[in-house]
């Protein structure tokens, strides 16, 4: 009998494989990171042999943790980090170049190129022009990659963001691979049309991309093809979500209104809106959170910063001062507070509600006084100060006070980071028993199409809360604190001519 569903979550700096029983509990695991590549300053790369090669060995390894076997999977899902760009050869595999990440600013030169067409690219996909999202680093491979654009016009090149390069290798490859996106994804492509779902024609042509290469768009809960991949053989691929829907799915916000921040390598909070998408008059993204099999999708408005977890990888790697990730909140608890420093991370430029290309990291306030403790301080306190910032955007466009907000991801271990956020969010904060809830949400939609979970009123039952803080700072600390952070913000802005 098939007691478990699995979960690849491929993320921006590593991989899991992740095995979920019927309670939503996890059962096994496995992680391995992968090389982020910086071969020019805004450029950021990923090898996709090297993720396909890491999601093999965590899929190994997590199933042999516990002696499991392919007959004891209902199916598989994928999430996976978005935008990120892969462009690979049809009949060998091979990717034609290194994947342009979602965070790369490479493209920053086009920007002005289709400013003419902003109003009508924001009207179809709730996008703003932006080197975040995959059409301009599509474009920018074409352009730039010797020949690659007359092979993909004759049909030799397929495009994929990570969850269709690993579904396309799972399910067979160059031998008939399945060549799927799902909604969620496709919505960050910014070629997808919201209304339709379906790719845009008019959107292709302003960027001079070829259809032909671009993959079938699906449902995020169906069965697209079964793994060829030996100790997972025969199992369904039956889910695939881009990772921050897979956590709106994971924290079961299935009702208008339910919002959930995660705090990963960016923080990315959504709220869903229901089976209409809202068009966002206050910097925030238009998105589409899923589509449940025949069900009409869900859409949702979306706050994306860039640099939040990432920041205090760059205090380990890039500063030396800090050996793990986790022992920031211990250097930062040896200061009661910031000591007046303010960290804008503006290192790939703002994204919500700014989308400042032309911003970069800056760091003010700096005194004598200043230490490697005020400045631990203030990296922690830049992720929930911007978090206020996406919190205060999405209330004026849905004119609905967020009064929760349901967290995840691997910065909800920082006791120190989620206090603070509820302070200066002056809102609720709930974590839930199952943290991994981004894995967990394309578990959910793989078990739904293969009929592991019933409904989603069976989701709802496994979801239950592990710890909640609540705000004690008092208002004209919080508001004094949040003012010159937005001071600092304004710092960061028009920094590349």
């Amino acid at each position: 009998m098939s007691n478990y569903i699995g979960a690849i979550d491929q993320g921006t700096t590593s991989t899991r494989f992740i095995v979920f029983d019927r309670s939503g509990r996890i059962v096994a695991s496995a992680q391995k990171e992968h090389e982020q590549i910086y071969p020019r300053p805004g450029w950021v790369e990923h090898n996709a042999e090297e993720i396909w090669r890491r999601t093999l060995q965590v899929i190994e390894e997590a199933m042999a943790e516990r002696a499991l076997r392919a007959k004891d999977f209902a199916g598989i899902g994928i999430t996976n980090q978005r935008e990120t760009t892969v462009l690979w050869d049809r009949k060998t595999g091979a990717p034609v170049a290194n994947a342009i990440v979602w965070q790369d600013t490479r493209t920053e030169q086009y920007l002005a190129q289709f400013a003419a067409s902003e109003d009508s690219v924001r009207r179809k996909t709730g996008l703003p022009l932006s080197t975040y999202f995959s059409s301009l680093k599509i474009r920018w491979l074409l352009d730039n990659v010797a020949g690659l654009r007359s092979r993909a016009a004759s049909g030799d090149i397929l495009f994929g963001t990570v969850d269709t390069f690993l579904a396309w290798r799972l399910t067979g490859g160059a031998h008939g691979g399945t060549h799927i996106t799902d909604v969620t994804n496709g919505s960050r492509t910014q070629l997808l049309n919201l209304r339709t779902c379906a790719w845009d024609d008019e959107l292709l042509q302003t960027f001079d991309i070829p259809r032909q290469i671009l993959p079938q768009i699906c449902p995020s809960s169906k069965q697209y093809g079964t793994v060829c991949f030996k100790v997972l053989d025969g199992v369904p691929l039956a889910g695939v979500l881009g990772d921050q829907q897979a956590a709106l799915v994971g924290q079961t916000c299935f009702r208008r209104g339910e919002a959930k921040n995660t705090y990963g390598t960016g923080c990315f909070l959504l709220l869903n809106t229901g089976t209409e998408p809202v068009l966002s008059k206050h910097g925030l993204l238009t998105t589409i959170a899923y589509q449940l099999g025949k069900e009409p999708p869900r859409y949702a408005l979306e706050g994306s910063v860039a640099i939040t977890g990432a920041l205090v990888q760059w205090m380990r790697d890039n500063l030396g001062l800090i050996q793990s990730s986790a022992d920031i909140e211990t250097l930062a608890r040896t200061v009661n507070d910031n000591g007046g420093v303010y960290f804008v991370p503006a290192f790939s430029g703002l994204f919500a509600p700014y989308w400042k290309a032309n911003a970069r990291g800056v760091i003010a306030g700096l005194t004598r006084y200043a230490n490697k403790s005020h400045l631990a301080r203030a990296v922690l306190e830049a992720t929930a100060f911007q978090t206020r910032e996406v919190v205060e955007a999405m209330e004026q466009d849905s004119g609905k006070l967020v009064d929760t907000v349901r967290v995840d991801g691997g910065m909800v271990a920082n006791d120190l980071l989620m206090q603070f956020q509820a302070d200066i969010l002056n809102r609720e904060i709930v974590l839930p028993r199952v943290r991994e809830t981004t894995a967990l949400g394309a578990a959910f939609a793989a078990g739904l199409a293969v009929g592991f979970f019933k409904d989603l009123d069976e989701l709802r039952a496994t979801w239950s809360i592990d710890r909640r803080w609540n705000p004690q700072m008092d208002s004209s600390t919080r508001e004094n604190l949040y003012s010159n952070w937005k001071k600092a913000v304004t710092k960061s802005m028009d920094w590349i001519e």
